[in-house]
């Protein structure tokens, strides 16, 4: 007997609070007309308004955030920038340890007897 969960949107979840809340309708009844529990309710409602707050919240200024981005992009750049360097340096390191590998491990010629 698996039930398939439904999942309601954040604002369907809005409307279903709203009703009780503005409309007066008891949990009961809008517990039934959704098919939800009571507890499902209740823990959306203290979600809520626990997250009330943010809809009155003051939105960053955007002087302050283009600001910081271009800061963040500037960090980027510098970081892309160093990261091609040590590519770079790595590269000519592994070269010349081969480089030199081949010239110590080469036989020696004897001088002369």
């Amino acid at each position: 007997m698996d039930k398939q969960r439904r999942h309601f949107s954040a604002q369907q979840k809005v409307q279903i609070i709203r009703e009780h809340l503005l409309e007066k309708k008891p949990i009961s009844e809008v517990c039934q007309k959704y098919g939800i529990n009571p507890t499902l309710f209740y823990r959306w409602q203290q979600e809520f308004f626990e997250n009330g707050a943010a809809a009155f919240e003051q939105p960053p200024r955007s002087g302050r955030v283009s600001l910081e981005q271009k800061r963040i992009a500037t960090l980027e750049a510098k970081l892309q920038q160093k990261n091609e360097v040590m590519a770079e340096l790595m590269a000519d390191h592994i070269l010349l340890k081969k480089e030199l590998g081949e010239i110590c491990s080469a036989p020696r010629e004897s001088s002369g007897n």
